[in-house]
């Protein structure tokens, strides 16, 4: 019997990104359109006041395989985050910034590893190039101070870009806190964990 390809959703808030939105859309295309999954793309506005959100919505018009989800406000990051994992219907998720920093070229490595049985798969930076020395040495400090602080080990290097299985997504929707810390969440629901560093 023939089964219908998985679905893999990639969940990208932004917020003022009107120049970055059209070259990570297009980036994703070229990489999605490789691999055997059906794929969306679901844009959640949080509160743009450039001309980034009319050109999601004109892109939503044309392109059946991209959706827009238009929060009321700004309401940050990791609720903008959490609102697209709630409407992603996908069997996998891919979470990741609008600014280009996240490069769409990691996301297949990020669906291999799923392929292989793990159901959170987080992209670790192997260098930070462009930071300033200043902004290094806070985010070692603060996921060192996390980690001492928390039962949780949040890897070291690794922000909101990750796979997350459909398990882990109904998981976390079991979980309403506020003020969200997703890839801390991620980590403390459980399930099977890779890296892939890029």
């Amino acid at each position: 019997t023939v089964t219908d390809p998985r679905k893999v959703v990639v969940v990208v808030p932004f917020l003022d990104e009107e120049e970055s939105l059209p070259v990570l859309c297009d980036r994703l295309r070229g990489v999605l359109e490789k691999e055997p999954e059906d794929f969306e793309l679901l844009l959640v506005d949080d509160g743009s006041r450039d001309g980034s959100a009319a050109w999601a919505a004109a892109c939503a018009e044309r392109e059946p395989r991209v959706k827009l989800l238009s929060l009321s406000r700004n309401f940050g990051h990791q609720l903008a985050i959490t609102a697209g994992m709630d409407h992603a219907d996908g069997d996998a998720v891919v979470i990741m910034d609008a600014d280009l920093q996240d490069p769409p070229e990691v996301v297949p490595e990020l669906l291999r590893s799923w392929r292989e049985g793990h159901e959170v798969v987080y992209a670790v930076r192997t260098s930070r190039r462009g930071e300033s020395w200043a902004k290094r040495l806070l985010a070692a400090t603060f996921y060192k101070t996390f980690r001492r602080m928390a039962s949780v080990d949040v890897p070291l290097d690794a922000g909101d870009f990750r796979l997350v299985d459909r398990q882990v997504i109904d998981a976390l929707k079991q979980v309403r806190e506020l003020h969200r810390f997703v890839r801390g969440l991620t980590c403390w629901v459980g399930f099977s964990q890779s890296a892939i560093h890029y």
